[in-house]
């Protein structure tokens, strides 16, 4: 903000370098949801989103300078780039209204009032596109003007009324949105992460408003024959360019977030196992054979799978009457009762071991007793594994008297 105090017009060249950060984030969140995309082509929700990053992403590379006078140079029309980055803006602004309105309904909310919201929508925002380019053409716009169009033409005939146009309908679509956006941000139940997601999309479009606002300013200012251009030419640009950062991560979020929470959550659940997978190595001689290109997810369930496996035929050497006595002892010790469950399992288990290395195979396989809860509880049990100073503790009370073991009221 000193910049803009001291020296705006200097800072102009150098802001405009900026734009390309927010069109990187955008590329970013549209190569993160392409994926998800091509896979679920028919979801018109997800299209809708891909549809929607791809025009922010146009608007932030047609709106620079270099590309404005590639445009202009191409087409030979001095100023052609104002209606079609005006019009680009436009369709995302209605794009970003039918969006929420399709995400906050749900795909299956099919009523009228939705239907008809939709339609509204479309009309009205494509026929200001016609109207921008028809405003163009009855203009007299001939100096081509590179950042500071809206300012120079603001008192020109028919470029003023484009200019206004384009601000209020991108006024109107910000305000409408960001009000969904922050009704939604207050529902109930909503995950963290679209949670997060959403308050930083309203952030965005209530950053929009202050673009919009100090556009407005500085063509107002003109009709009045004041130089407020700073507005429209120095700090317009960077509240856009943070919009569009806020909205990027805003639709980042809760797909980038729920992403990496649920790999770390299984990344998380495979080292839990490791104690256990290692003792269930030392039963069986060998583990799990390393697969190069396996996913965390597949890891996780060949470990889970191993220990399972391992675990079944193990049973058949577990003392029930053990697993009784060192729960018992494990709430004696203090523990709760989750732990005290997982502490008389990892003792059972290592008695198991101990007892198989002394008695030899049977020739028949033995019924054992029931250990659907000991393999829905491998995770526990893992962990109790870590602590093998209580684990001791809990075998040295299970070994006592019986009265010394006994919860007392």
């Amino acid at each position: 903000m000193t910049l803009l105090a001291v020296n705006p017009s200097g800072f102009l060249s150098e802001f405009y370098i900026s734009f390309w950060i927010p069109t990187a984030v955008l590329t970013a969140a549209l190569v993160i949801k392409l994926p998800s995309i091509i896979r679920l082509w028919r979801d018109p929700l997800l299209r809708a989103v891909g549809g929607l990053l791809l025009l922010a992403c146009a608007v932030f590379v047609f709106c620079t300078p270099s590309t404005i006078a590639a445009v202009n140079r191409l087409t030979g029309v001095p100023n052609i780039s104002a209606p079609w980055c005006y019009s680009l803006i436009t369709a995302f602004c209605g794009s970003c209204l039918l969006l929420i309105i399709t995400w906050r309904n749900g795909l299956s909310d099919r009523s009228a009032a939705t239907r008809r919201a939709m339609r509204w929508v479309i009309s009205v925002y494509s026929g200001v596109i016609l109207a921008l380019w028809v405003l163009f053409l009855l203009a007299d716009a001939p100096e081509e003007r590179l950042r500071d169009l809206d300012t120079h033409y603001a008192t020109t005939p028919f470029m003023r009324e484009e200019i206004l146009l384009y601000l209020v309908a991108h006024a109107v679509a910000c305000l409408i949105t960001s009000r969904l956006i922050w009704n939604w941000v207050r529902t109930e139940g909503l995950d963290a992460w679209l949670r997060w997601g959403l308050k930083l999309l309203g952030a965005g479009y209530v950053s929009n408003l202050v673009f919009d606002a100090v556009k407005l300013i500085a063509v107002v200012a003109r009709w009045f024959g004041q130089d407020l251009d700073w507005l429209s030419t120095n700090l317009a640009p960077p509240v856009a360019a943070l919009s569009a950062i806020l909205i990027a991560v805003g639709f980042i979020l809760p797909h980038a977030g729920q992403y990496l929470h649920d790999r770390w959550r299984v990344r998380l659940a495979h080292r839990r196992l490791r104690p256990l997978y290692r003792l269930m190595r030392t039963v069986s001689g060998e583990g799990v054979p390393f697969v190069l290109r396996s996913t965390p997810e597949l890891r996780l369930t060949r470990r889970e799978t191993f220990i399972r496996d391992v675990l079944l035929p193990l049973a058949r050497h577990i003392d029930t009457g053990l697993g009784r006595r060192s729960h018992q002892a494990a709430l004696a010790l203090g523990h709760p009762p989750e732990r005290a469950r997982a502490l008389a399992a990892a003792v059972s288990i290592l008695d198991a071991i101990e007892t198989r290395s002394r008695t030899p195979e049977p020739a028949e396989p033995a019924d054992g007793p029931d250990t659907t809860n000991l393999l829905q509880e491998i995770g526990a049990v893992s962990q109790a594994l870590r602590r093998p100073d209580d684990i001791e503790a809990v075998r040295a009370r299970a070994a006592a008297p019986a009265e010394s073991v006994a919860v007392h009221e």
